[in-house]
């Protein structure tokens, strides 16, 4: 109440002084411009202007002094207060911020991370003194994830690391010694079926639907390697469905197994591979009806090679004579590797006249093969055995020679055989138990492969299988027949 009143008696004073300042100014106004006696239109203008001005500074100030009256302060009281010591728990929440998580480089070592984080290399000295750890530490993979809890305290409190994808190791770095502990890690394995279609490229398409690249690799170069040219004979349409085996841990993908059941549908005709193993034996891919895959002997033991003479009669290019060519010769640069045509025994690996340096392999019932003009021999021994594929030397220019080029021989009980057109013999089959196994795998997995095709291809026919010609040749005979096309 006492301000209230106090903010009325100031407004009056506030308006008297206006009062009497608007008196002021007209009085001296008449005063001195007013003739005696008159008062004319610009003098009534003038002192109604400055009676309006009066009357609104006498409205609106008032209220700008209300607007600008100091604050009341309000008074402030600081109280210390005990607050209780973190939890071990807690204070384990509050340290979490301290793991940092290094991804290995291709090339980058163990010395090198420690370095690039401001570890004394004695540190990575006592951990490798832990067998695990050294066997793990010095054998990084690019890829591979470990962990570095470093607090601000500084110094290397733990390392962490994936020993396998079912285990974590982690190593306490202790004043006396370290102490490790591995971490159970639940791992769930899946099979699946990884389709696409070539598109522009196979490669990007195999990738986007899941494959590895040693998937990628097993199809290209071991499963169809023998059936389908993947420079030539693929189209956008064309498609592939791959069943692989997948680990996952934790909602992640961390690895894709080697490919169990392919199939690749070229230009309308259906290809399919299937993996299996010989009680004994390595794993092999085989067709639908339990034949290898692999061939015993592959036609052309160079890759990206151009044929630069064929087999037979020929005016030898260094003796200008004319004598028979018992091989095929390919044309190609310095270095370019050179791969066994079939598993063998190395019978002679070194020079040989004419031929320079040069590999003869045995792969018995009396075929070999002869691969001359070697600039370097690879790493092999005479008696060694090698499987097909195998590098056994590279291209050159030794022996009689006018550039560098393989000349290739094929060989059946000592006659020279064109290796372009021989019947090569074929691998044998699956037969007996190992075939009834082995059709039960197939089954399962081309039952697997259908279901997801039938989803993704819906508005595509059904691919043209492997014995098309067989099939072909029981229409005729079926042709007659009610309903014959469905059953």
């Amino acid at each position: 109440m006492q301000s209230h009143g106090g903010g009325n008696g100031r407004k009056q004073q506030f308006r008297e002084r206006l009062g009497v300042l608007r008196d002021t100014a007209l009085h001296e106004r008449v005063k001195h411009a007013l003739p005696a006696g008159r008062w004319t239109r610009r003098h009534w203008i003038q002192a109604s202007l400055f009676t309006t001005i009066g009357v609104l500074m006498a409205t609106i100030v008032p209220g700008f002094s209300n607007a600008i009256q100091a604050p009341v302060s309000t008074p402030h009281a600081t109280f210390a207060l005990d607050l209780p010591e973190l939890s071990e728990a807690r204070q384990a929440d509050a340290d979490a911020d301290s793991w940092q998580i290094v991804r290995v480089k291709p090339g980058q070592t163990m010395g090198a991370i420690f370095e690039e984080l401001g570890i004394p290399a004695a540190t990575l000295y006592r951990l490798l003194e832990n067998a695990d750890a050294k066997q793990a530490l010095t054998r990084l993979k690019p890829g591979a994830e470990i962990a570095f809890d470093l607090p601000a305290t500084g110094g290397l409190r733990t390392l962490r690391y994936d020993r396998d994808p079912g285990h974590r190791v982690e190593l306490t770095i202790g004043p006396d010694k370290i102490t490790e502990r591995v971490i159970a890690r639940e791992t769930t394995t899946r099979t699946v079926v990884l389709s696409g279609k070539v598109g522009r490229s196979l490669n990007r398409s195999a990738r986007k639907a899941g494959l590895t690249a040693a998937n990628i690799n097993s199809l290209t170069d071991e499963i169809f390697k023998y059936d389908i040219d993947f420079n030539s004979d693929l189209g956008p349409e064309d498609r592939f469905s791959v069943v692989v085996e997948q680990t996952w841990r934790e909602g992640e993908l961390i690895s894709t197994g080697p490919v169990q059941a392919a199939t690749f549908t070229v230009n309308g005709k259906l290809r399919s591979g299937f993996r299996f193993t010989r009680p004994g034996g390595k794993p092999e891919y085989f067709t639908a009806d339990g034949r290898p895959l692999k061939k015993s002997f592959i036609r052309m033991p160079i890759q990206y090679a151009r044929m630069s003479s064929k087999f037979g009669a020929r005016r030898h290019p260094v003796l200008g004579t004319m004598r028979m060519h018992k091989g095929v010769d390919y044309a190609a640069s310095t270095g370019t590797p050179i791969m066994a045509a079939g598993d063998g025994r190395v019978q002679f690996a070194g020079w040989q006249g004419g031929y320079g340096r040069t590999v003869i392999l045995d792969h018995g019932k009396g075929h070999t093969t002869l691969y001359g003009h070697m600039s370097r021999l690879g790493n092999i021994k005479p008696g060694q055995r090698v499987a097909q594929g195998t590098v056994i030397g590279y291209v050159g220019t030794t022996g009689l020679s006018t550039g560098p080029h393989l000349h290739y021989e094929f060989r059946i009980n000592g006659v020279h055989r064109n290796p372009l057109s021989v019947t090569m013999p074929p691998p044998e089959p699956l037969s007996g138990a190992q075939l009834a196994s082995f059709r039960t795998y197939t089954a399962n997995a081309l039952a697997r492969i259908r279901t997801v095709e039938d989803i993704i291809y819906a508005d595509v026919g059904p691919a043209e299988p492997e014995n098309a010609k067989v099939t072909a040749a029981a229409k005729p005979a079926a042709a007659g027949r009610k309903g014959s096309g469905k059953g």
